[in-house]
């Protein structure tokens, strides 16, 4: 694979992409560039400066179905001014375009985030909830855990990885990837029940599973359809559901029910022996609902994180990832010990549908510069924005494959302070 002449501005010698030293170059100068000033933003030459810590580029990569068009982002995390967090419509389930979610909350630019429930043509009546794969943590909070492994969505992810993977911001400043594993418990008079979902679309069979406001007003009937191993096999058809409300149980039915979950209310749905569970309250009955994502690779909590695949990890991409299956692809790299993060996306104009496979993308990453590498939704969602200084709007910098920006659940927001 070849990284060929762009914004960057850097020609890599023909062979393999981890051969690409003049791009790495610039891109290392860059990342020392913000609060040294050992190296000017014209380092890379061609990219834009969007802001103090930020800069976009593009440039070209030859890989084995031809020319791809890459469009990054520079984020230097070791000045002040500059943070990530996570762009979101209010809700879980819930979508819009990333130009819109970056401009509702004042992100000079973003990225596309996690796989989604975006279609259900398995399960006839069940409409797709758009609410996403993995677990997310936005400002510190959490949304929403993720859903057994034979119910994502997406490309087969490599070996070993699963729907637990996050990647994030820590408390101490630093863009890492790790795992959001879900601690919690539904206290009842006969006793403890565990808790297997929050705000997810899909529960674990045989479990009890908790909705909150952050889950919005779409149904929660897609939440028990499928198994842990098959996201096609029928919707349960026994289940029951519970609101909890202020402590105590206020309302019952059979089947999961729609609408807008009041703040100070948790619905509980069951289905198969956790719906069995779930009978036994009667209205007024006492119910305790607790819950929380912990950090499976770190005692520092995460401030923000969604989910996705690792591809890259201490600097080699992980075994098996797929070398042939080529699409427009949306990525994210860590470099310099979690204090620079590069945000990736493919071009989908009809020049460079083809993309890249998964193997490749990981090695892109490695030779911009990063040691983890975390791969995102792709394919019609893959979307870059940015904003230019003074403008009032972010803009599309890729061009999205379906021709217009997709509406999505989630995505990685740059913001400054200045």
């Amino acid at each position: 694979m070849t990284l060929r002449q762009g914004r960057f501005g850097a020609v890599a010698p023909s062979g393999a992409c981890r051969s690409a030293l003049t791009i790495l170059a610039a891109l290392g100068a860059l990342a020392g560039a913000g609060l040294t000033g050992a190296a000017p933003a014209s380092a890379l030459q061609g990219a834009v400066a969007l802001a103090p810590g930020v800069e976009y580029g593009q440039f070209d990569i030859t890989g084995v179905a031809g020319v791809a068009h890459a469009h990054v982002l520079s984020v230097d995390l070791r000045d002040p001014r500059v943070h990530l967090g996570l762009l979101y419509p209010g809700t879980v389930a819930a979508r819009a375009p990333v130009s819109r979610l970056a401009d509702a909350q004042g992100a000079v630019a973003g990225v596309n985030g996690d796989f989604f429930d975006i279609t259900e043509v398995q399960h006839p009546g069940v409409a797709p909830t758009g609410a996403t794969v993995g677990p997310a943590i936005v400002d510190g909070r959490e949304l929403k855990a993720a859903v057994p492994v034979g119910q994502r969505f997406g490309p087969a992810p490599p070996p070993g990885t699963g729907t637990e993977d996050v990647l994030g911001v820590g408390t101490d400043g630093r863009a890492r990837m790790g795992g959001l594993t879900l601690d919690g418990s539904v206290g009842t008079p006969g006793g403890l029940l565990p808790l297997r979902g929050l705000n997810q679309y899909a529960l674990p069979f045989g479990s009890v599973g908790a909705f909150t406001s952050d889950w919005g007003g779409v149904s929660r009937a897609r939440a028990v359809c499928g198994t842990d191993t098959d996201r096609a096999a029928p919707c349960s058809t026994d289940t029951y559901e519970v609101t909890v409300r202020d402590g105590r149980v206020v309302a019952a039915a059979d089947t999961p029910g729609s609408g807008p979950i009041p703040p100070d209310a948790t619905v509980l749905v069951g289905r198969e022996a956790g719906a069995q569970q779930l009978r036994k309250l009667s209205e007024g009955e006492p119910v305790t609902v607790r819950h929380r994502l912990v950090a499976t690779d770190s005692p520092l909590p995460y401030r923000f994180a969604l989910g996705g695949c690792p591809l890259l990890a201490d600097g080699e991409p992980l075994p098996g990832l797929d070398d042939r299956a080529t699409a427009v692809r949306t990525a994210v790299g860590i470099a310099d010990g979690g204090r620079r993060v590069l945000l990736l996306a493919l071009d989908g104009a009809p020049a460079y549908r083809a993309g890249l496979t998964i193997a490749e993308v990981a090695d892109t990453l490695r030779d911009l510069g990063a040691q983890d590498g975390f791969g995102l939704d792709g394919g019609g969602s893959s979307t870059l924005v940015a904003r230019e200084p003074g403008a009032a709007a972010a803009a599309v910098r890729n061009h999205p494959s379906g021709g217009t920006e997709r509406s999505v659940p989630n995505g990685i927001g740059v913001f400054t302070a200045g």
